[in-house]
């Protein structure tokens, strides 16, 4: 049987070795290192300065798309105005076909009226 007394004992001396294993790690604790501000300070600046190298990166890359974009808006537009202009030819070409064949037409019709008279 376990009396009162031992394990009250008991229990102290293990809230003790707590206590101890606590202020033990608070003694070694990364904080209370020497030089452990200078390092969160290195780190921070690295941190600090790869942020900025992102930043850049994605900045010129926006730019660089932009730049992209606009070049292939001004391709799209000089092959639809290309295009447009091709268009207009063939027609006029055709319109002036049209005319030739009509032309033509008149000319053997009245050439055939011509010889009936």
């Amino acid at each position: 049987m376990i009396r009162g007394d031992k394990l009250i004992d008991r229990l102290g001396e293990a809230a003790k070795a707590k206590q101890a294993r606590l202020e033990k790690a608070r003694a070694t604790a990364p904080a209370n290192a020497p030089g452990f501000a200078e390092r969160q300070a290195a780190r921070r600046d690295a941190a600090l300065a790869r942020d900025a190298r992102n930043a850049e990166r994605k900045a010129a890359k926006l730019a660089e798309a932009k730049l992209k974009a606009e070049t292939e808006a001004a391709e799209q537009l000089e092959r639809e105005q290309a295009l447009a202009a091709e268009t207009a030819a063939r027609i006029a070409r055709e319109a002036a076909l049209e005319i030739e064949q009509k032309a033509a037409r008149d000319a053997r019709y009245a050439a055939r009226k011509a010889r009936q008279r």
